[in-house]
């Protein structure tokens, strides 16, 4: 596995100056997963964040090839893409190793593109498809995704005297993939650049279809301070609101495991878009996310692969 020295050496395949705000997590996470893909990689993106940000025109942030999919269909671009190399490399008009990335939010993949994603895990393409999960559809004006957990505030779904935010939890993406039986499947989270570097390289390595959710802080649909992004992200984890677990060949394993649980309002307190947890009156639907997520991390301790100790 990469080492920090290692991959600090490597180059940037995501140039500066592109047009992603201050303290965005996404491009972060894109730059970790590129340093370890290398420059053999081609890139498919959805129509999202990541898109616009990197590739207004005539200019591109990519040292990559880059090809741009709609919001729905990332998943179908870079699948007939890996397609077509197995037929020109079979040809021996390509001798190269090449390998293949689609990379698409929250909204282009846990709603608009779940079908496309869906097809291309079962055919079984050698492909890794990112979701970078910001929780809402922030290209657009913050609207409400599958993703967007219970109760947070979106122009969708905004808190107000009756209805406080989204009524329905966030949906399980990962375990619907993991569902589809593929080579390998993980959560990850770009302030653990060690766990999500070496998650990249498993991902890379089986020969099938692979999977990675991330999450992706987003300054301004979460709504707090742009030098926060970090520790915003390691409470996601913490508080065992996002787990940092993979499903390898079927095995399932947590890989890191918070020292000390910490509550869930530690994580909601600074962002703005629950701050109705933290006024007179939101204790109950606090209380109510927090059993949820108990619930979810509960379930994933009962079926994870219990860590061996050290001399097993």
């Amino acid at each position: 596995m990469a080492t920090l020295k290692d991959l600090a050496s490597r180059e940037d395949l995501l140039t500066g100056g592109h047009r992603a705000c201050a303290g965005c997590g996404m491009t972060s996470i894109v730059r970790q997963i590129l340093l370890v893909a290398g420059k053999n990689v081609v890139v498919g993106c959805a129509t999202g964040c990541l898109e616009v940000t990197t590739t207004i025109f005539p200019y591109s942030a990519w040292r990559v090839p880059f090809i741009h999919s709609a919001f729905e269909n990332v998943a179908a671009t870079v699948s007939g893409i890996e397609t077509a190399y197995r037929s020109l490399r079979k040809q021996g008009k390509i001798q190269e190793d090449m390998r293949f990335i689609a990379f698409g939010g929250d909204g282009g993949t846990y709603d608009i593109g779940i079908q496309a994603l869906s097809g291309a895990l079962e055919r079984g393409h050698k492909m890794l498809y990112v979701c970078y999960d910001n929780e809402a559809y922030m290209n657009t004006g913050n609207q409400r995704s599958g993703a967007t957990p219970f109760s947070a505030h979106t122009s969708t779904c905004p808190v107000g005297s009756v209805i406080k935010g989204k009524q329905q939890f966030n949906k399980d993406l990962t375990s619907i993939v993991a569902a589809h039986g593929v080579p390998y499947v993980a959560q990850a989270n770009g302030a653990f650049w060690k766990d999500l570097t070496t998650k990249v390289e498993k991902a890379l390595s089986v020969d099938g279809p692979s999977f990675l959710n991330v999450l992706s802080p987003c300054v301004l649909g979460w709504k707090y301070p742009t030098d926060e992004t970090v520790e915003i992200s390691k409470l996601a984890v913490d508080t065992c609101f996002w787990p940092l677990y993979e499903v390898d060949e079927g095995v399932y394993r947590i890989t890191h495991v918070p020292p000390k649980k910490k509550p869930l309002g530690e994580w909601t307190k600074p962002q703005g878009r629950f701050r109705h947890f933290h006024q007179p009156g939101g204790e109950a639907l606090l209380a109510r996310a927090q059993a949820e997520v108990d619930r979810r991390w509960e379930k994933l301790l009962s079926i994870s692969e219990k860590p061996r100790k050290p001399g097993q």
